[in-house]
């Protein structure tokens, strides 16, 4: 017995033809807005200020994706809070691949610091490429007497000293966290800044006696001998300094350390944008002319595919937590 009338069943069956037309049309339409990513200016917002790595990185590729991909790539420097500033914000904007985050390995270690940094790194964000990375260094300003790792430890057992950093829980930080701390056992205080560039200049000056970067902020200066190199946390000495011994080699075997630096995208934005991305990324960085301009500055490049760099984030994410915890440092 058919207990529905046929002309009701009839209008189900053109609803629901309807429907899938609908459907249809509204998933040509979007693949066909994806095909055409991006349409208007794409903004890069950095998390740290002009002259650090990721500003570096983030003019160097924002240059070259504006010629490959026909639309500006505004940069937009948004500082603060070791990079959590600008991670809390742009997860929050519209994930259309219009507004993209560059950061550094600072946004993997903000959630082990102890405060809430605004955003669940592995659940708000798609890592779309980890684009380059680059060894820290410990440099030293002109007044400072020491003139290697070794002297530096000793002065620091026999009096106070201090050291600049782009800011609170940057690798440049914990680095120089769990060398002195945890491996050197001495007291060194720390003094954080909004960008490597900043703490560099601090140290150039005077203000500051040490400071611990990433390589990029500090090699132009380290060149220029306005700074003197003491270690680079590199697992051998690095191709821009190769003067300056690694700090395995001054007495700690073993450490290493390196700063990266990464574009990422809020989490729903479609995954043909975010293929789109890291494909354009991925060529950029197979040029010689790209790989020319990372190594003036001191980085290295990364590329790859988006599941490596979710599988990477993973791993830094775990990294530093288990860094965060034996060095103690806690959110500033």
């Amino acid at each position: 017995m058919n207990l529905v009338p046929r002309d009701i069943v009839h209008t189900l069956r053109q609803l629901v033809a309807g429907a899938l037309t609908f459907g249809a049309c509204l998933g040509s339409l979007t693949a066909q807005a994806q095909a055409t990513y991006p349409s208007k200016p794409v903004r890069f917002i950095v998390s740290f200020g002009p002259g650090g790595p990721a500003d570096i990185i983030a003019r160097m590729v924002g240059q070259k994706l504006t010629e490959s991909m026909g639309q500006p790539v505004v940069i937009e420097n948004r500082v603060g809070a070791g990079g959590a500033i600008a991670a809390a914000a742009v997860h929050k904007m519209p994930a259309d691949g219009y507004a993209l985050l560059v950061t550094t390995t600072a946004f993997a270690v903000a959630p082990s610091m102890g405060k809430n940094p605004g955003y669940d790194a592995e659940k708000d964000y798609i890592l779309a490429s980890v684009v380059a990375s680059s060894p820290n260094v410990l440099v030293a300003g002109p007044a400072l007497k020491a003139r290697s790792l070794q002297e530096l430890v000793a002065q620091a057992k026999s009096g106070k000293l201090n050291y600049a950093t782009a800011g609170a829980g940057t690798t440049p930080h914990l680095t120089a966290e769990y060398l002195f701390k945890v491996l050197a056992k001495v007291d060194v205080t720390h003094i954080p800044f909004q960008s490597g560039a900043q703490a560099v200049t601090a140290t150039i000056g005077g203000q500051t006696e040490v400071a611990s970067a990433a390589l990029p902020g500090a090699v132009e200066m380290l060149k220029a001998g306005k700074i003197r190199g003491l270690a680079v946390t590199s697992r051998k000495r690095f191709f821009a300094i190769p003067d300056v011994p690694t700090v395995a080699e001054s007495g700690f075997p073993g450490f290493e350390d390196y700063t990266w630096v990464g574009v990422l995208a809020p989490a729903g934005t479609p995954a043909e944008v975010i293929a789109r991305l890291n494909g354009e990324i991925n060529k950029l960085l197979a040029t010689t002319d790209m790989q020319n301009r990372l190594a003036v500055v001191g980085f290295e490049p990364v590329g790859g595919s988006v599941s490596e760099a979710a599988s990477y984030l993973k791993t830094e994410l775990a990294r530093w937590a288990r860094v965060v915890k034996e060095t103690g440092v806690r959110a500033e």
